[in-house]
């Protein structure tokens, strides 16, 4: 699938908020597929296959991507959840639906395009959903940029208006296994986010377009180079942590979240044109550490028994983990018995306050501060 090289779904927010990073992303080399990436996209495709021919979806375990194959458990975990969230938005299956069609903005914004993963009309609703197979950061549909690209281009699309004609609702729907998230949107609220997304491709083409840094960075290839991000970076590095105000702390480490995020793709930026030929000052490639291996494992036990020493001392068996066994106990029908796990948290970690994890009660420090009172 093409994809656009100005604006699409999935870069919408970020052209939005900072057209300057048209220009910045053109300058920097393809940027490689993740596991991640490539693991969406076989789901991608399967539920696109399973949609348009009806076919059991277990009929596509070992289908391929890259290196990467379609397992038992992604369809356990990810496309039958997702396959119920349709039932969810259509329980009488009567909806029409279309998968993966290209959708465009014509002559009002020439230069975006892109493919939605559903369309459906179910009665007067017409509904585009997204798949989001990444369990890390949930995606939630109000207000969500890439969805309103979709729809909003989709409605100028010859090929798929059929789906809002005479349509008294239009629902927005992210499925993330195992959530579904939905949110209806008016027809004015896409009038409007049409004519942002096409005052920021137009300051994107001036000789000098805004840059802006914010939560749209994250996923932004041009990182290693922007203006916005190095000079955060040298703003960071005279600043004297200890002489930091607690109340700034909080603000601070959001940022810090952008800068980490920054130096991965910095690294990669420059193991990239290392081993593309090109130079780094002050770098250069090297092998990593390297790890023995056996040549043949059964050639070596045949020979180290010869040797005398016992099979049993050569061979390391352990107990899977707990959610391994799970797993095993899962396709014979079976459950764990109780009192056989305990969880352990390794430590502490920092998170937002919208986390929904609840907050670590240092109870050592707590009462050590409630005796100095009484002292």
């Amino acid at each position: 699938m093409q994809h656009s090289s100005v604006v699409g779904g999935s870069t919408a927010k970020r052209v939005i908020n900072c057209p300057g990073s048209v220009k910045l992303a053109a300058q920097m080399p393809p940027q490689p597929s993740s596991k991640y990436a490539d693991e969406g996209t076989l789901l991608h495709n399967a539920m696109a296959m399973i949609i348009e021919t009806g076919c059991d979806p277990m009929s596509l375990v070992g289908t391929k991507y890259n290196d990467l194959s379609l397992t038992a458990e992604l369809v356990e975990e990810k496309v039958l959840p997702a396959l119920a969230a349709l039932d969810e938005i259509d329980p009488d299956n009567t909806a029409d639906i279309a998968v993966e069609s290209h959708v465009d903005f014509g002559n009002f914004i020439p230069e975006a395009f892109g493919s939605t993963d559903v369309l459906m009309r179910v009665g007067s609703k017409a509904v585009v959903l997204d798949w989001k197979f990444g369990s890390g950061i949930p995606v939630d549909a109000e207000e969500n940029p890439q969805l309103m690209f979709y729809a909003c281009a989709a409605m100028r699309t010859p090929r798929t208006q059929w789906a809002f004609e005479s349509a008294e609702t239009i629902e927005l729907v992210i499925v993330q296994p195992p959530h579904v998230r939905r949110w209806e949107v008016s027809r004015r609220r896409l009038e409007v986010f049409e004519i942002d997304l096409r005052n920021a491709v137009l300051q994107a083409q001036a000789p000098q377009p805004p840059i802006k840094h914010g939560d749209w960075c994250r996923f932004c290839p041009a990182k290693p180079i922007c203006p916005a991000m190095t000079g955060a970076v040298e703003r960071a590095l005279k600043t004297q942590l200890d002489a930091v105000a607690p109340e700034l702390i909080g603000a601070m480490l959001k940022n810090a979240d952008l800068l980490e995020n920054w130096i991965s793709q910095l690294r990669q930026f420059a193991l990239q044109r290392l081993e593309n030929g090109a130079s780094v000052p002050g770098y250069k490639l090297v092998a990593k550490r390297a790890t023995r291996q056996w040549t043949d494992e059964a050639a070596a036990i045949a020979a180290l028994t010869a040797l005398g020493v016992d099979e049993s001392e050569l061979m390391v068996t352990e107990l899977k983990s707990p959610a391994q066994v799970e797993k095993v106990l899962k396709k014979a029908k079976l459950s764990l018995p109780d009192g056989l796990i305990v969880s352990i948290s390794s430590g502490h970690t920092l998170a937002d306050e919208a986390d929904a994890r609840p907050p670590v009660v240092l109870i050592g420090q707590q009462l050590t501060a409630a005796l100095s009172k009484l002292q």
